[in-house]
């Protein structure tokens, strides 16, 4: 039976640059940092509080094929590729200290219906989506 998610991918230019950023903004940890050869580097983060999903930072290139791997980096490049969200209990004070800290938000906090939210991006051009979550039904949504 399977029991959880433990391992996503994130797409980033450079594994250490991106270390640094999800470390030292994000209050992420080190998972593994592994050398597997042919210039191939195993490298994950986590959250101190979660550390059964490892989030493993991939530079674009080989397994992927060459196309895809390309496409991935040009994604990047103009900073539209999705990465993931995190909750947080106040998206507000974690806005004005994360852009104070030159973190760059492509959207500031907004209320939603399902709570505040803010988008930032991460320095491989990754959009990192910060909710602060709210009680909701789905009636609080409006259809079509």
């Amino acid at each position: 039976m399977i029991t959880n998610v433990s391992l996503i991918t994130l797409w980033v230019t450079d594994q250490d640059a991106a270390k640094r950023f999800y470390t030292e903004h994000l209050g992420f940890v080190e998972g593994t940092d592994v050398s597997m050869g042919d210039g191939f580097r195993w490298v994950t983060i986590h959250h101190p509080k979660h550390p059964e999903l490892q989030v493993t930072l991939m530079v674009p290139g080989p397994p992927l094929d060459p196309g895809l791997a390309e496409a991935v980096g040009r994604s990047l490049a103009a900073g539209t590729m999705g990465g993931f969200g995190l909750t947080t209990d106040d998206c507000r004070g974690d806005h004005a200290a994360l852009s104070a800290a030159g973190v760059e938000f492509v959207q500031p906090p907004s209320d939603r219906p399902y709570g505040v939210e803010a988008v930032m991006r991460d320095n491989s051009g990754n959009w990192i989506v910060l909710v602060e979550q709210h009680d909701y039904r789905g009636e609080d949504f409006p259809h079509a």
